[in-house]
């Protein structure tokens, strides 16, 4: 061990000399100095014992979540069979090598910071125990010989002068006593402190070096063939990785060399498909915020068979909105929006608006819809059904002569069943006629009921009659009028109505709905007029409800056919017979044309009505038949037949509204 080069001599610590005093504050100094010095290379043991500490904790956590990996079940772990392996070794390896850090911090805590702490706890602490006994000592000796040196030289007190002589010389003593260890503890400290700072880096030294034995011994024995093989598995899957993600910049670049009108919402260059049973896609829904008020929300919406799903964004799964089975579609004109729709519910309770981003998609929604409600998604082969239906809509508004002549004796093509027409009990058994016996191909369609601005004045001159839809009597009424006996009025909306080739077979009503549907489908004709139809006893008038005029008129003799839908409940039609004097006869060659309705309320009560309407009619001929038939049914207060609760009271209000949309 290297000699110390200077120390405090006990010699001279009674004389207590200005020199030995200079001395001791140059030993008070380095001890300062290296209480200094200790505490703060304490703190940094204290720090590494408390990272080794920490380490051993978070290996330990490492190795627990490491076997986390296998419990998570990702949705997306398909194949992580091998990597769930690899990490469990490594778990078992990590849990081994945290066994190996708690170590190593326990040793760091005995071999380094114990001794660090005991050094300043004992030795430091001692030496600041010893200066402050030093300096009490020091301070009694001085007061001692201050009072000593006070002594009168003329008035000598032997009692007081041999008093503060014991005291001088005990606080002298005392003071020697004091100083000597003193002196004593700091000579010492010269040879602890370089004790003090070795031995704990010896500690810590020996401390890493064990546990970097044993670690390599860990892994050069356990773990070498292992590192290997998951070296080799990482970093094959990085060469997947690099070739996945050269593969995905030449697809980004080929996708995004395409032109600007794909990003252009209404710029679709592929033709309309109207054969979709599918259809999946963002449309914003116009929901109520208020009374007057409405907000717009884009959301995705797509049909799942016979229903309309809607999922938000953020959303696991989709929710129903809308069974289509039986629903209708038309097109609406909403808010000055573009491209809007409306879907109806069988019941007409639910509704919804919706808005499509472009002319294509507006279009395909309608069609897909459309072709849902028909339940062609249930048949066997939808696709070809709804091709077929398409086909045949087409053909029903196309001359004959511009298709393909069917061969003689060919069945009739199959209607898409549900959602097509179906004969009644009251037909004649036997093969269903041909469309062509019903309704000549190429038959024109109208799909309005345009008044002529001289029937219109003539019906609005003064003193003129005009109808009250609900049935009331002015003063000026015909006695017709007030002996009529029925008197019912419905909401219906105007389809359309062309010539048949017969009137003895409910299949012409049918076959003309087919035809007046498919035709406004094709056309994009959705916009109605709506009428009030007026059922009495002895005639069937179409009534303009703003106006009151007279659309359409016909004697109940000459309605010789009447049904309604039985797919669509709301649609019903009837036939009217005509004479055609076109040919010079003079009594005119029988003529038929079928006039098609949507109501607001079945088509079977105004078959119903129009039924017992013509029933009225016989019975009056008979007396006693219009009797019994009076007394089996309820009549109002003015002895009219009570049958429904009037239908346009919902209405009344927008009677002025021209431009309706058909639901059909």
């Amino acid at each position: 061990m290297p000699a110390v080069h200077h120390k405090l001599l006990l010699e001279d610590a009674l004389q207590d000399s200005p020199q030995t005093r200079s001395l001791l504050s140059v030993f008070e100094e380095d001890a300062g100095m290296l209480t200094d010095y200790t505490n703060q290379l304490l703190q940094s043991m204290q720090r590494v014992f408390g990272a080794q500490s920490e380490m051993g904790l978070a290996t330990e956590q490492l190795s627990r979540q490491l076997l986390e990996y296998e419990k998570k079940n990702f949705a997306l772990g398909k194949g992580d069979e091998e990597v769930i392996t690899t990490l469990q070794n490594f778990a078992k390896t990590v849990g081994e090598l945290n066994s190996l850090h708690s170590e190593l911090a326990n040793q760091m805590a005995d071999s380094m910071v114990f001794p660090l702490i005991q050094f300043r706890e004992k030795d430091l602490t001692e030496i600041s125990t010893l200066k402050e006994i030093f300096g009490i000592a020091t301070d009694e000796h001085e007061a001692a010989m201050v009072k000593y040196s006070r002594l009168p030289k003329k008035k000598e007190n032997e009692k007081l002068k041999a008093d503060l002589v014991k005291e001088v010389a005990y606080t002298r003593r005392k003071q020697h006593q004091a100083s000597l260890q003193y002196y004593c503890a700091l000579n010492a400290l010269q040879y602890r402190k370089r004790v003090a700072m070795l031995e704990p880096m010896l500690g810590y030294t020996q401390a890493q070096t064990s546990f970097f034995k044993k670690g390599i011994e860990l892994v050069s024995k356990k773990m070498d063939s292992f590192l290997s093989s998951v070296s080799n598995m990482t970093q094959s899957i990085q060469a997947q990785l690099d070739s996945e993600a050269e593969g995905m910049r030449m697809s980004q670049r080929e996708l995004l060399s395409v032109e600007d009108t794909v990003y252009m919402p209404d710029k679709d260059s592929e033709p309309v498909n109207r054969t979709l049973i599918q259809k999946a896609g963002y449309l914003n829904i116009r929901n109520k915020t208020g009374l007057v008020t409405t907000a717009w929300d884009r959301l995705y919406f797509f049909t799942q068979g016979g229903n309309l799903m809607c999922q938000p964004r953020g959303a696991v799964a989709g929710g129903m909105v809308l069974d289509l089975d039986n629903s209708s579609v038309m097109a609406v004109e909403c808010e000055d929006r573009r491209y809007c729709f409306q879907i109806t519910s069988p019941s007409g309770k639910t509704s919804m608006i919706l808005q499509a981003e472009s002319k294509k998609e507006y279009e395909e929604w309608i069609c897909t819809v459309n072709n849902i409600s028909r339940q062609i998604y249930l048949t066997d082969n939808p696709e070809a059904v709804a091709i077929r239906l398409n086909q045949t809509a087409i053909q029903a508004v196309t001359p004959i002569t511009s298709f393909e002549k069917r061969q003689e004796g060919s069945p009739n093509p199959d209607r898409a069943k549900p959602g097509g027409v179906h004969t009644t009990g009251s037909q004649k058994s036997g093969a269903a006629p041909e469309p062509e016996d019903l309704i000549a191909p190429g038959t024109p369609i109208q799909f309005d009921i345009m008044l002529p601005a001289s029937e219109f004045q003539d019906q609005n001159r003064a003193g003129g009659r005009r109808t009250n839809p609900f049935g009331e009597t002015e003063d000026d009424c015909s006695a017709e009028s007030d002996d009529s006996l029925l008197q019912q009025v419905f909401a219906v909306r105007f389809l359309g109505s062309m010539a048949v080739r017969c009137g003895n077979n409910q299949e012409v009503i049918y076959e003309a709905m087919r035809q007046v549907l498919a035709a406004r489908a094709i056309h994009n004709i959705f916009r109605t007029t709506e009428s009030h139809l007026m059922v009495t006893s002895s005639s069937i008038r179409l009534i303009d409800p703003q106006t009151q005029v007279t659309r359409l008129s016909f004697q109940l003799g000459e309605v010789c056919q009447f049904a309604a839908h039985q797919e669509n409940g709301r649609l019903m039609g009837f036939v009217v017979e005509g004479r055609d004097w076109s040919d010079g006869d003079e009594e005119g060659e029988p003529s038929f044309s079928a006039f098609v309705f949507e109501s607001n309320t079945e088509g079977e009560k105004i078959c119903y009505t129009i039924n017992l309407a013509k029933d009225i009619t016989e019975a009056k001929k008979d007396p006693e038949a219009l009797a019994q038939l009076m007394k089996n049914m309820p009549l109002t207060n003015d002895g009219k037949f009570l049958l429904l609760e009037p239908e346009t009271g919902d209405t009344t209000d927008g009677a002025g509204q021209e431009d309706l949309e058909s639901e059909a």
